[in-house]
């Protein structure tokens, strides 16, 4: 095996890694709430930051 092979081989690995510990984080009953109190954020028009920086 080339290098570009066990990069890619390692980087699939991690990335797998990294997914299934970010799906046993969300499907947790222990954080049900606190997931459950942030679905709605992104859709927020009520944010107390109006994203002006310059004070302007």
């Amino acid at each position: 095996m080339t290098a570009n092979d066990w990069v890619g081989t390692v980087l699939t690995v991690v990335v797998f890694c990294l997914m299934v510990v970010v799906y046993v984080y969300a499907l947790r009953p222990k954080n049900r709430e606190h997931l459950e109190s942030k679905k709605y954020m992104p859709l927020d028009d009520e944010r107390t930051d109006n994203g002006d920086k310059n004070g302007g």
